[in-house]
């Protein structure tokens, strides 16, 4: 199995353990750096190792974003002793088409204008590591890592087939 098979069955495990859980803590750090949590709904994962959420471009969470990208995921399922964190990189995007592809009517709490209000943007969360806990050993368990050499990272501000991203 080259690392390329290796890293396709990482990430499909990633998504087999967090297809269930409807919501991830996001936290992000502010420029004196506190460290700042709040749930998120994660709508889809995509095969290029991100996640996306919608979320309003004058948030907090947005400054933060613009201040440092990094930031990190954690999802939770005591139920089934499943406990997962994911740290990655995280830039807003305006792109209808993906968010006609990803709405859903529930957001209207927090989008009242639907798909044509002005604040709602588009995060997406590009997967560098993924861990999660082994009850059975007791202890963190690396699930996934991206090399930056694997993870084909965009430097233009246009990304293609993701719409434009706000710096």
């Amino acid at each position: 199995m080259d690392n390329r098979d290796s890293l396709e069955k990482q990430w499909e495990e990633l998504m087999e353990k967090i297809k269930d859980i409807k919501f991830a803590m996001l936290t992000t750090e502010n420029e004196d750096g506190f460290l700042h949590s709040r749930p998120m709904a994660t709508l889809k994962a995509d095969w290029d190792r991100s996640l996306w959420f919608f979320t309003g471009k004058s948030t907090l969470k947005a400054k933060e974003i613009g201040v440092n990208p990094k930031v990190n995921l954690s999802y939770a399922d005591g139920g089934h002793d499943t406990f997962i964190s994911v740290a990655g990189e995280a830039h807003l995007f305006e792109d209808r088409d993906k968010a006609e592809k990803l709405w859903n009517p529930l957001m209207k709490a927090w989008f009242p204008q639907g798909l044509d209000d002005p604040e709602m943007v588009l995060l997406k969360v590009e997967i560098e590591e993924a861990e999660y806990w082994d009850p059975a050993s007791k202890k963190m368990q690396t699930l996934i890592r991206f090399a930056k050499s694997l993870a084909g990272k965009e430097t233009d501000h246009e990304t293609p087939g993701h719409g434009r991203l706000i710096p």
